[in-house]
């Protein structure tokens, strides 16, 4: 089912349930709310025709519009913004929940609907990493089957209609889809209410525990925004703290060290994590370490920290001119701009940075080129480690750790382990971004500015694994780190 038609079928999902603080919008204040995004979207997204034609756009704009033709609680709408967004197939272009005023928050993302658990997603089965449901049997391992008697795979094809990827990257969007306590905001506890309004206080869950034949039926009680902030706090120590540190340095054996990285998103972080990475390759070459593992996992990306890492394993200067960066627009329309929040204004307007417009209708933007090629270059920093390198890597890898890992692959400075990593070969949308802000619903929608397109032909897919690791149900229930344990044994082999 494609066009219009699928996208018409997906909003017409039952809404979500009104609470007394869940305001309802006028057919033509969502209306207006559209065509300001038109604009917004068809002047000034480097990506909107990647994986679109026009006609297919076009269509999915006809169909929010239909959607909007009669008034609409504000969780029905922010559900229908989210799936037309999904369908520009842009891993940076979504209803950030992170951007939405207070207003949104607390109307749509504090309600008691969460599963009391953690869990991945291996293939179609929903597995549990860790339970917050007390002595039950609920506990890591166990295989989800229902919640409140639909079934899993019912829910993932549900919320798949919103989850955001590049191109044809399904890993990436069946990933985004895990609680994992990595995020403030989880797209799963957000989205699972929007669609299955009858969610929460509690639960009915069919459950197949670890090695049993029988399945069982628990009723626990939903959790609330607090509780998952609370867990996230504890599993995230550093978060919402701006000096902490994010990175840690661990040797498993003399000879071994392992760097985590959980995110890259170090804007408004205090931290001077450029001379803990610094100080952290001068610890490498104090102890001989022979072995390095770069575990990227859940790491969608932020700052350029891939660069200062490639400083360090590089012995000659790397030129990285396989993408161009390109724009759509020199400066931003005037009647657009009062909706346009950013943290540069200078995205404003380009000036002579942004050259053409092209045949394609694109400007070459040269702002952030290190040379006249427009390659970026990597210049080696001191000390180098020289020994055998392991990212570790996976589906989150979608923005700047998407692009470490495919340098770090072609350069043959290291191998990937694990699974095949979000991103998309073609390139991506990001860099530089408007939240745009829509003033009737007062929802908003990320809107990435800089499109990098790659120069030769390239596959839709993200990057494969040097060495695959799949993880296992088995594995999770006896608290296995499958791709650790894998990435540790190659080193200890040499191989």
């Amino acid at each position: 089912m494609r066009g219009a038609l699928a996208l018409a079928v997906a909003l017409a999902t039952p809404g979500a349930a009104q609470v007394a603080r869940e305001p309802v919008l006028s057919s033509a204040e969502l209306l207006a709310d559209v065509a300001i995004l038109r604009r917004a979207y068809t002047e000034m997204h480097p990506g909107l025709l990647r994986y679109n034609t026009p006609e297919q756009i076009e269509a999915s704009f006809r169909a929010l519009e239909a959607e909007f033709a009669r008034d609409r609680p504000l969780g029905e709408a922010y559900r229908a913004l989210s799936v037309f967004l999904a369908r520009v197939r842009c891993g940076h272009t979504y209803a950030n929940f992170y951007n939405q005023p207070k207003d949104v928050v607390a109307a749509l993302f504090q309600r008691q609907t969460r599963v009391p658990f953690r869990f991945r997603w291996l293939g179609r089965r929903m597995i549990v990493t860790r339970s917050f449901a007390g002595a039950t049997p609920l506990r890591a391992g166990t295989e989800v089957l229902a919640i409140d008697g639909v079934p899993v795979g019912v829910i993932l094809d549900s919320l798949l209609q919103v989850s955001r990827a590049d191109g044809g990257n399904d890993a990436k969007r069946v990933a985004n889809l895990e609680v994992t306590g990595a995020d403030r905001w989880e797209a799963f506890d957000i989205y699972h209410p929007l669609f299955f309004p009858g969610t929460g206080p509690r639960l009915r869950l069919e459950l197949l525990p670890p090695g049993a034949r029988a399945r069982t039926v628990l009723d626990v009680d939903a959790q609330g925004d607090e509780q998952r902030l609370e867990q996230h706090r504890a599993s995230q120590p550093s978060a919402g703290v701006d000096t902490a540190a994010v990175f840690t340095l661990s040797h498993p054996t003399p000879r071994t060290a392992v760097l985590r990285m959980p995110t890259w998103a170090l804007y408004d972080s205090k931290w001077d994590w450029q001379g803990y990475l610094q100080r952290s390759f001068e610890e490498l070459d104090r102890r001989n370490v022979t072995g390095l593992v770069l575990d990227l996992r859940d790491n969608e990306g932020g700052l350029d920290v891939g660069n200062v890492i490639l400083a360090h394993l590089t012995k000659a200067e790397l030129r990285l001119p396989q993408y161009e960066r390109r724009v759509r627009y020199r400066r931003a329309p005037v009647d657009l701009v009062p909706y346009l929040d950013t943290w540069d204004r200078s995205f404003l307007d380009w000036g002579e940075a942004a050259v053409g417009p092209g045949g394609s209708m694109f400007y070459r933007l040269t702002r952030y080129d290190d040379d006249a090629t427009g390659a970026d270059v990597i210049r080696p920093a001191a000390p180098r480690f020289a020994g055998q390198v392991l990212v570790l890597v996976g589906a989150g890898n979608s923005s700047a750790t998407f692009q470490f890992a495919q340098v770090v692959q072609r350069e043959r400075l290291g191998r990937l382990v694990g699974q095949p990593t979000g991103g998309n070969r073609r390139g991506i949308n990001g860099g530089a971004f408007f939240f745009l802000r829509l003033p009737n619903s007062h929802l908003e929608a990320d809107l990435p500015l800089i499109g990098s397109f790659a120069r030769e032909e390239q596959p839709d897919a993200g990057l494969s694994p040097d060495v695959p690791v799949t993880r296992t149900a088995e594995g999770i229930a006896r608290g296995r780190d499958e791709e650790l344990d894998a990435a540790l044994s190659l080193l200890r082999h040499g191989r």
